[in-house]
């Protein structure tokens, strides 16, 4: 497991994004440890996904700087953060329901712009891992489960041996078998040495399968610590139950 004093793979600096006139990050900052899990909670609004948004060069910085792996990547487009090993998986479903599952796997690499020499191995390798996706491999995606589909989602990802995960809310709609699963999945990808940036709602179980957790609240980082510290942490509670962090001020009294 990571030790907090490892090289970071990803890191955010002063961060300020937002949409239109509206301001959601506000200074945010904070890295990520390489080959580990972190999971990022908070609020609605807090700007979880405005965080992967801006990331993933989907939504522009108005200030500060995004690295990734000692590159300066700050607005680049999604094709170049592809292409340096940033794979994004957004919330809710994001594949092609008229093809086939295999199609659809082949067009996660149309995305980033780059041929893969040894895809149909890489393709087979993957569809090993996820014996469901075999069996319904030329049948079209719109027949797979809810929980099938975001397995789909990232074996696509995979395929392009990322050496960052960025996953928004991948148990939305899922079983908790397949919860389970996913995160098992994820833990695999860990254990390779990928880092993996996970938004998600059932916080307590994100947590415990976690390295590190990260609070947003306002658009600023309120907390950074290894998971079992966050959530032993009463504030956590707090914030979760509608209230915001206590002020210096309150908890100094």
């Amino acid at each position: 497991m990571t030790t907090p004093a490892a090289t970071p793979i990803l890191t955010l600096s002063d961060i300020v994004a937002g949409y239109g006139k509206m301001t959601i990050l506000n200074g945010t900052s904070f890295s990520v440890p390489r080959g580990s899990i972190t999971t990022v909670i908070g609020p609605n609004g807090a700007g979880k996904s405005t965080v992967f948004k801006t990331i993933f060069g989907l939504l522009n910085a108005r200030e500060g700087r995004v690295t990734f792996d000692g590159r300066d990547v700050t607005n680049r487009p999604p094709r170049d953060l592809l292409e340096a090993g940033i794979c994004y998986i957004p919330q809710g479903r994001n594949i092609f329901p008229e093809l086939s599952v295999r199609h659809n796997i082949e067009l996660g690499t149309v995305a980033a712009g780059r041929g893969i020499t040894d895809l149909p191995a890489r393709i087979d390798a993957a569809l090993d891992r996820f014996p469901i996706l075999r069996q319904k491999a030329d049948q079209q995606a719109s027949t797979l489960s809810g929980g099938q589909q975001k397995q789909l989602e990232i074996v696509r990802g995979l395929l392009l041996d990322p050496k960052l995960i960025l996953i928004d809310e991948p148990s939305i709609g899922l079983s908790p078998m397949m919860v389970a699963e996913t995160f098992q999945i994820l833990l695999e990808q860990r254990d390779k040495g990928v880092s993996v940036l996970m938004i998600e709602q059932n916080a307590r179980s994100a947590l415990a399968m976690s390295d590190y957790g990260l609070v947003l609240e306002l658009g600023q980082t309120r907390m950074f610590d290894t998971a079992p510290a966050i959530l032993a942490d009463p504030r956590v509670g707090q914030l979760f139950l509608g209230g915001g962090f206590a002020s210096d001020a309150s908890e100094a009294a």
